[in-house]
């Protein structure tokens, strides 16, 4: 996802509820340079993470609150929608901030994530045939 981040790096965690990343994004990219985000809540039953910004981005903006919900939902055997939701608080005296909210970032995220889940379901299944 080099095109959407320029670098990851886990902060604290596990990858569970709690798990820390700082997420720096390609130079010129965006008005945000980095910031770093917490899960707050994964469910694997229903397909669903949540993660808020805990530093930096949106809230050097004059942001309150950035949090974003990622939902799978399975439309066939090999396929599925994500739906993706921003939900966000800004101070008043920043409010024309709200600006710079996008999803497109999110978009391109999801792109790259399933061109590989593509790929690699498909050297899978070449694999198991030999």
């Amino acid at each position: 996802m080099t095109h959407t981040f320029d670098k990851i790096e886990v902060v604290k965690g596990d990858g569970g509820v709690e798990t820390v990343l700082k997420l720096t994004l390609p130079a010129g990219t965006t008005v945000l340079s980095s910031y770093e985000e917490k899960y707050t809540k994964i469910d694997d039953a229903k397909m669903i993470k949540e993660a808020e910004i805990v530093s930096g981005g949106y809230l050097d903006l004059g942001f309150t609150l950035y949090r974003t919900r990622f939902e799978i939902i399975k439309t066939g055997n090999d396929s599925c929608i994500t739906k993706t939701t921003i939900e966000y608080d800004v101070n008043e005296d920043d409010v024309a901030n709200f600006t710079y909210v996008s999803i497109l970032p999110m978009i391109s995220m999801m792109k790259d994530v399933a061109t590989y889940l593509i790929a690699n379901t498909k050297s899978r299944r070449l694999l198991s045939l030999h």
